[in-house]
């Protein structure tokens, strides 16, 4: 079976394909609104529109989540676990659908990750408490499946008030242990003389008399025993389905991490499940996989993994992602020899970008272009994306969220049509005159001549260039696997300083 393969399309498809029992951790983040067409990039009023203009109930959302579901089920290994991520929309209804096709008997936790501070809604006339968690339903294949232990450190307040004891001499600190046989005699514990006392023991008289030599018992004023259990020994306390320790994504410290998309989720959070249900080596499968969270988290931590997304948007994003923080290449000859990763099934003709709804269009376009999209399409006062020449970054790498504060862009404005006309090229103009920019990028399948009129007249009078990029050309210039050799992007559309090529 291929692993390190994104899959773009709908995973009901692709599910169909894999071979039953071969996946050993499956996670899935399915937005409540699953049977959008993956808009991604948007801001959360346009999500919470999407949702209301195309689910009719939480049934229609069930009813797409069942199938999907089912085949998970069956691509699961009886060693295997399965994670759901969802919130309040549907949790409940979630958990019957998943009791039914899993089992009620390899339900193993409902994890509640606390994602944001407390809040008020209040001002917007909302009635109800903070909503503040999201539900994660932890299901395994069977009872007998993979899982690591993992601790987290004690409190503060558990160190001061259970360790407060502290050894002379070492400077240690411990807690004072119970050596009595926890049930008695009857339980099976010993029973036998130990200083003075006659009662059953936890430990055997050997093992007590090993305590003792290695000063590990210490005796209270009545002379009962105790054992030293010391703090700098201590594993900690084991992870529990309460998860408050990670945060969700904001900040400077996490802002580097934002991709812009709606729903992404912490890395800490999918790299702590992968620890705890696989092991290096093992298979993970994220069926709805957005950014790719879940497939940076698996390969950081070397694991084989599988993404699928409806998105095209979403599947360039997380290839970008794999290139630059986990230094893969995207490469069908390194894939081949476990080197690399590839992406299947994504668009690469024009009719199935005509297709494509308008905003996913205009995404996979700036992206395509080398640009950074637009998280909100409202307000966007003509300006889909920008492009931020190499010359204007700092060394270090910053996030597309994070480049607002820089001056030094190109606007990028996408029609999917056949053929913008001079309307276009003028509204987009007006663009480049109000932001003061010298060069600016037009995207759409073809241009007419009115309309390439239009720029040489524009650069000769206002001496600020747009660029005209036909649809052709970002394909030519996108598809990995062409058989020969294309130059730069930058070469073939003329960015700053570079001529540009006859087409």
């Amino acid at each position: 079976m291929d692993t390190q393969v994104i899959y773009c399309g709908d995973n009901l498809d692709k599910l169909h394909e894999l071979p039953d029992r071969s996946i050993d951790l499956i996670y899935i983040d399915p937005p409540f609104n699953s049977n959008r067409n993956y808009e991604v990039f948007w801001g959360e009023t346009k999500e919470k529109r999407a949702f209301e203009d195309r689910h009719a109930s939480t049934q229609a959302y069930i009813e797409f989540m069942r199938p999907r579901c089912v085949e998970l089920a069956r691509v699961l290994k009886p060693t295997g676990s399965f994670y759901f991520h969802c919130d309040w929309h549907a949790s409940h209804y979630v958990k019957v659908m998943l009791d039914q096709i899993l089992g009620e008997n390899n339900f193993q936790n409902e994890i509640v990750w606390k994602r944001s501070d407390a809040h008020s809604d209040a001002k917007q006339g909302a009635k109800h408490y903070g909503r503040v968690h999201d539900s994660i339903f932890f299901y395994t294949g069977s009872n007998q499946y993979t899982f690591n232990v993992t601790y987290k450190p004690l409190p503060e307040r558990t160190v001061n008030s259970w360790y407060k004891h502290v050894e002379e001499g070492t400077g240690r600190r411990y807690n004072k242990a119970d050596v009595t046989g926890p049930g008695g005699a009857a339980k099976g514990c010993p029973v036998y003389e130990w200083k003075g006392i006659t009662r059953a023991w936890r430990y055997s008289k050997e093992n007590m008399a090993r305590l003792e030599r290695e000063g590990r018992l210490v005796y209270s004023s009545t002379g009962m025993v105790y054992q030293k259990r010391y703090l700098d020994e201590s594993k900690g306390v084991p992870l529990q389905s309460w998860w408050d320790d990670i945060d969700m994504l904001r900040g400077i410290s996490r802002g580097r991490e934002r991709l812009g998309f709606p729903t992404q989720k912490p890395l800490p959070l999918l790299e702590r499940i992968i620890k705890v249900s696989s092991d290096e080596g093992d298979i993970v499968l994220d069926a709805f996989c957005g950014c790719g969270t879940a497939l940076e988290a698996a390969q950081k931590l070397g694991r084989q993994w599988i993404g699928i997304d409806n998105s095209p948007t979403a599947c360039r994003v997380m290839a970008k992602r794999l290139r630059d923080n986990c230094g893969m290449r995207e490469d069908e000859r390194l894939w081949k020899i476990g080197r690399g990763f590839i992406v299947r099934d994504l668009p690469w003709t024009e009719e199935q970008l005509r297709k494509l709804p308008p905003f996913e269009f205009e995404n996979w376009a700036v992206i395509a272009i080398g640009g950074v999209p637009n998280k909100s399409h409202v307000g966007d006062m003509g300006i889909d994306g920008r492009i931020y020449p190499v010359s204007a970054l700092p060394q270090r790498k910053i996030a597309s969220d994070q480049l607002a504060f820089m001056d030094e862009w190109f606007p990028i404005q996408v029609k999917q049509r056949d053929k913008a006309g001079r309307p276009d090229v003028d509204s987009f103009e007006a663009v480049m005159i109000r932001e003061n920019r010298q060069q600016g990028f037009v995207v759409a399948f073809d241009f007419t001549l009115d309309a390439e009129n239009e720029v040489r007249r524009f650069l000769r009078k206002e001496r600020r260039e747009i660029k005209l990029v036909r649809v052709r050309q970002l394909l030519e210039a996108a598809v990995p696997e062409l058989p020969k050799k294309k130059p730069p992007l930058s070469e073939q559309l003329a960015l700053p300083g570079v001529s540009v090529r006859a087409r």
